[in-house]
């Protein structure tokens, strides 16, 4: 019964993920959050440069530009490994800004910040890479 009840609140989560783009460099690539007429464009109401949208409100408790924020958007890799959230809450320990938490330490092989892991400029996925996929980011 338990396990019936855990799937079927996964899946009620699962309706309510919302994809925002991906995390990238990348400027030209059509869902990078660096590009201004893609994923990035600040006048998207999902977009995470939206200044006034609830994922990019430095007031939005799902926002990663709240330093507060505990329900961050979730960031995951092109092979759909779980990367930690996009958050700049430094004491969330999941927070991709948490120098001390597994997706925020520069020693993690998990790491954004590790620039030998997965935060190398030279793997296809990774963030850094301005010629890269980025990291998928999943809101709630």
């Amino acid at each position: 019964m338990c396990r019936v009840l855990s799937i079927f609140i996964l899946c009620v989560s699962c309706l309510y993920a919302e994809y925002l783009g991906n995390l990238s460099t990348n400027p030209y690539a059509p869902n990078s959050t660096k590009n201004q007429y893609g994923a990035g464009n600040p006048y998207d109401s999902k977009s995470i440069n939206n200044p006034y949208g609830k994922f990019g409100s430095k007031y939005s408790n799902k926002s990663p530009n709240n330093p507060y924020a505990t329900e961050a958007p979730k960031l995951y890799d092109s092979q759909g490994n779980y990367r930690g959230k996009l958050s700049n809450n430094k004491y969330d320990p999941e927070s991709i800004s948490n120098p001390y938490g597994k997706y925020g330490n520069k020693y993690s092989p998990d790491s954004i910040n590790n620039p030998y892991g997965a935060g190398s400029k030279y793997k296809e996925d990774s963030p850094n890479n301005p010629y890269g996929t980025g990291w998928k980011i999943i809101g709630q």
